[in-house]
């Protein structure tokens, strides 16, 4: 709203110039000044020549006569703190910019003047100007001259042994990392796969580890004393808890990350049931409070996929939970209690008996893994599940309401990721048997007969069922972990689902492949095609299997664009496979001996585990299926890559932290990096994939040859709070929601 500007009447005007004309002696003052009153309508006499048309005092706050005293103008500085000058100099208007931070105080004639007593923080001091505070670390942190990574030397080296990962003798395929114990290093949390509780006596069997990182990337096993795996209904100190599926975020909003863990109970004979666990802040756990549905101990329970999110943006948790059939969203109120919450938001699917409902993807789920994520820039959180058996995967759209509860509309089928859009289904070998033996039946005529396989019976079609293998329901992927990240850089999520395909299914099971984001909400994706995005793999022959499972996605060399990592797993030949993303938005394949080698990978936790500003890679290895194959490894542990480029980049990493009205953990937050027209895009992560991945919440971001970038952070809150930020390269900063970032050394 624009201050008053005065008015001058016209009399005013007519006076000033009879008192000019007076002073110059002129003859004509008598006459000009009758005219000039009858001009402005006034009827009386005239007034003193001597009265000025305009004084400081008849002027509005901030404004003052100008020199020829005809009308009150501003300038830069005379409006005030919080206000700013006019473009005609008439007004002074609000300016809400111009209001000073807490580090500055309002001087008149100057503006906003830095405090050097509140330029509080290390590296922050007055700017030159006088004019705010700034962060000045000076240059030590920027690489000026950086030797970008062309495939001339290796990636990553295997330091597993180094990192205590070889003698602890860990033996698992479901990784997830972050910092638990409150040092700044990236921990370790890592489950073999199978079902049971931890043995802890001297000769036990055990099923999940607790590493704890000592900021070097040397890690100690600290289980059992953590208290993470206690049991609540069975007192044997050497015995654990089953824990499956684990994510970690601020439950309580008090500064700690706190863990939820999820276990199947396919009979029903398992007393334990899923847990909130509250960290004190260093690492050891304590039991948090019992909660229905989400505990459901003795109950017949299958759960494979977790994702810790904020549906509603109002500060507090809640948890979208996958299952081999209704998928749940579990609301939270802050003190580890969820109540279901999946039927009011319109979330339910249902049974499989009607074809129509599922070929558009309106059946129940068979997740393999869950992911939540703001697909569509409205600050909402889409929901996504991932299907096992070829069945339509699910994406939730968010869509507000008047009562700022997120409601949510079923939109697998329009925006694409459902299934793929490949369904000629002829070309798979068990449906070619089948059609051989049965010339008349439907849609059979014409197909041709199996290239690969013995047909000698229609009992050698072992992968068809003609009934249904041919409806689109069927003919999607057998999908493991999906991820979010913006891999074109446009600043939309997109998305990539880690695929088993076996070489006789034919082209219409669903690959690993880009789902691009084309920015429509509500959200729709593109799939251009491996060939297209460079995403391709060498075959060895017509017999070979894809087992991806586990992906990540991931800047390895910090040149401002992700790279790719699938783990695929299980099958003779399969392997880590690294595909590094060139200028061009497309991506190359990295050889083994350049990037990760490691043989029927499975699981993957990425993170700067020895704070170096480069990410390293902990992966799993399966043995699985191992009599059929060469893939397996006789040392089976879970191995660390560490990065041997990245630093030759600039870098930044960042670490959020939510005010009141947002979760402390910044969930769901969009943070946005700026270098010189080159924009990037992450989502802080609350847990996604398959049982239980999580990369960390540290931000990192690749920037190239910039040594600095504008940060934009869109917090998770409900008034959508955005805050923008000016930091140097080669260094990690603590941003608390509505403060300056502080460095942490």
């Amino acid at each position: 709203m624009p201050r008053r500007s005065p008015d001058v009447p016209q009399r005013f005007k007519a006076l000033t110039m009879m008192a000019r004309l007076y002073a110059r002696g002129a003859v004509v003052l008598v006459l000009l000044s009758v005219f000039a009153l009858h001009a402005s309508g006034c009827s009386g006499g005239p007034e003193p020549v001597g009265l000025a048309p305009c004084d400081d005092a008849s002027c509005d706050e901030g404004l003052y006569c100008d020199e020829d005293l005809e009308r009150c103008v501003c300038d830069e500085f005379s409006c005030g703190e919080g206000f700013e000058c006019a473009a005609d100099r008439r007004s002074c208007d609000e300016a809400p910019h111009r209001i000073c931070s807490d580090t500055t105080h309002w001087v008149d004639g100057q503006g906003c003047r830095c405090d050097p007593a509140q330029c509080e923080g290390e590296g922050w001091a007055c700017s030159d100007d006088g004019a705010e505070c700034i962060l000045d670390l000076g240059d030590g942190g920027c690489i000026d001259d950086p030797d970008p990574w062309q495939m001339d030397r290796p990636a990553f080296a295997d330091v597993s042994d180094a990192a205590g990962l070889s003698s602890l003798g860990v033996e698992g395929i479901r990784l997830a990392t972050a910092d638990l114990t409150g040092n700044g290093a990236a921990d370790l949390v890592i489950r073999s796969g199978l079902s049971g509780p931890d043995d802890f006596s001297e000769d036990g069997e055990r099923q999940s580890w607790f590493l704890a990182n000592d900021g070097d990337a040397v890690f100690t096993d600290i289980s059992r004393e953590s208290g993470l795996f206690e049991r609540r209904y069975d007192d044997d100190p050497d015995l654990g808890r089953p824990v499956e599926v684990i994510a970690f975020a601020d439950v309580d909003n008090s500064g700690a990350l706190d863990a939820i863990t999820l276990h199947s109970n396919l009979d029903g004979s398992r007393t334990e049931g899923a847990e909130v666990l509250f960290n004190d802040g260093t690492g050891t756990f304590e039991l948090g409070p019992v909660s229905e549905p989400l505990h459901a101990a003795g109950e017949v329970v299958s759960r494979s996929g977790l994702a810790v999110v904020d549906v509603d943006r109002n500060g507090f948790v809640d948890l979208w939970v996958g299952t081999d059939g209704q998928d749940h969203l579990l609301l939270g109120d802050g003190t580890g209690s969820f109540t279901e919450a999946t039927e009011e938001r319109g979330l339910i699917t249902a049974h499989w008996n009607d074809l129509d409902v599922l070929n558009a993807a309106g059946g129940h789920s068979n997740a393999w893994s869950v992911a939540a994520c703001d697909l569509d820039g409205d600050g909402l959180p889409e929901l996504l599940a991932a299907s096992y058996g070829r069945a339509p995967n699910h994406l939730w759209s968010a869509e507000p309401s008047p009562d700022a509860e997120t409601h949510y509309d079923n939109h697998s089928l329009e925006s694409g990721y459902a299934y793929d859009h490949r369904m000629d289904w002829t070309d798979n070998e068990s449906a070619r048997c089948y059609c051989m033996h049965n010339r008349s039946a439907e849609d059979c005529e014409g197909v041709p007969e199996p290239e690969y396989i013995a047909c000698n019976s229609e009992a050698d079609a072992f992968r068809w069922n003609h009934d249904f293998d041919r409806e689109p329901f069927r003919l999607g992927g057998n999908s493991g972990t999906t991820i979010c990240a913006d891999l074109n850089n446009n600043g939309h999520l997109d998305l990539l689902t880690a695929e088993i395909v076996h070489w006789d299914v034919g082209s219409s099971s669903d690959p690993t492949e880009i789902l691009y984001n084309t920015g429509e909400s509500p959200p729709r994706f593109e799939r251009p095609g491996n060939e297209a995005t460079g995403l391709v793999r060498p075959r060895d022959g017509a017999v070979w299997d894809d087992g991806d499972i586990t992906a990540a996605a991931f800047d390895f060399d910090n040149s401002g664009r992700l790279d790719i990592l699938i783990a695929s797993t299980d099958y003779p030949g399969t392997r880590a496979h690294l595909f590094h993303q060139q200028p061009d938005g497309t991506f190359e394949r990295v050889p083994a001996d350049l990037g990760i080698d490691l043989s029927s990978a499975h699981g993957i936790a990425i993170a700067d585990f020895n704070n170096n500003g480069a990410l390293d890679v902990a992966l799993g290895h399966s043995r699985a299926r191992c009599s059929h194959g060469d893939h397996c490894l006789d040392d089976s542990h879970v191995r660390l890559f560490e990065n041997q480029v990245g630093q030759q980049n600039n870098w930044l990493q960042l670490r959020l932290e939510g005010a009141a009205g947002t979760n402390r953990s910044a969930i769901g937050a969009h943070v946005e990096v700026i270098t010189d027209g080159h924009r990037q895009l992450a989502e802080v992560d609350g847990g996604h994939g398959h049982y239980g991945m999580q990369h960390g919440l540290v931000q990192h971001f690749g920037l190239g040859a910039h040594c600095e970038a504008t940060i934009r952070i869109h917090w998770p809150d409900e008034e959508g709070t955005v805050e923008e930020h000016r930091l140097p390269a080669g260094h990690r900063f603590h941003i608390r929601q509505g403060e300056r970032p502080a460095l942490v050394d």
